[in-house]
């Protein structure tokens, strides 16, 4: 089986949980997710089938949106509210525009460092394995954009709805505690939902529940094309002529775009290609 899932992962399931999920209930060994979803988070998870999981970089590449509640007057282990509680301090009223202003001070590009409870490898471990055994393993900074953080509703003087527009490997149980801290406060993520990932939104999204009874009807509706990941590429159509070459990896002497574009031989769609050294070449193959 080939091609993708918008998945609604429910808070409290891991992203490898719902991928071993699908694994079993698909009955296909090659499964995996573009862009991991923090445990207690809920939201959109894009799940790739057999061939599409080729793709899983190009669709980490775009951006996320997530809505988010920050609570202020504690902070936990995890940043979450799933977390162990380190320390606890009774926060001083903040009014919206207070709010917006500090936020506006972590907004386009900024450096964040991945929380210990994250997936980040470190030393060949995944950050939140060391954080277990209770050891800080250092990590270094990593660059993010910040479109916008919109604050949605005021939900009393500690608690703040929220909605950021992010690039990818942005930690936003870290921006959050990082907002409060410019506040002289302490905070946690007590809800995190991602409601958008590229072209993939939540109202799209299917429940596991969906997924097996969608399954058990026969009706694979759900699974996308690989295709359709990859409309927003520009389109390059070949001569039928050119299949066997582009099946061999070999490079076909045309002028193709500078950049990444959807390949066509024929009508039948071929992959992701690109220019290299003026000629084309097919870069992911998806056929």
């Amino acid at each position: 089986m080939n091609g993708i899932i918008n998945v609604l992962k429910p808070a409290g399931m891991s992203s490898s949980g719902v991928v071993q999920f699908l694994k079993k209930m698909l009955g296909e060994r090659r499964v995996g997710h573009a862009g991991t979803l923090d445990m207690g988070a809920a939201g959109v998870l894009v799940v790739l089938l057999g061939r599409a999981c080729r793709l899983s970089e190009h669709i980490m590449g775009h951006d996320k949106t997530y809505l988010a509640e920050m609570r202020l007057g504690a902070c936990t282990d995890t940043l979450d509210s799933y977390g162990m509680l380190q320390e606890r301090k009774r926060p001083s009223p903040v009014d919206a525009q207070t709010f917006l202003r500090a936020c506006s001070s972590f907004l386009g590009d900024i450096s964040q460092i991945p929380p210990d409870y994250s997936a980040v490898k470190l030393s060949g471990r995944k950050s939140y394995e060391w954080a277990r055994k209770g050891i800080s393993v250092k990590k270094e900074p990593r660059h993010i954009f910040v479109e916008s953080i919109d604050l949605l509703r005021l939900m009393g003087p500690d608690r703040f709805f929220i909605r950021i527009r992010c690039s990818k490997g942005t930690y936003v149980r870290t921006l959050i505690t990082d907002i409060a801290a410019s506040l002289g406060e302490l905070a946690y993520t007590a809800f995190l939902m991602r409601v958008q990932s590229g072209i993939y939104h939540v109202q799209d999204a299917y429940t596991l529940d969906e997924v097996v009874q969608k399954v058990e009807a026969k009706d694979y509706s759900f699974v996308l094309s690989a295709e359709s990941a990859v409309l927003d590429l520009p389109e390059v159509r070949l001569e039928e002529t050119c299949a066997f070459a582009l099946q061999n990896g070999q490079a076909i002497p045309v002028n193709p775009p500078d950049a990444l574009f959807r390949l066509y031989c024929g009508a039948k769609f071929y992959g992701i290609g690109c220019r290299e050294a003026e000629v084309l070449r097919l870069k992911i193959p998806l056929y």
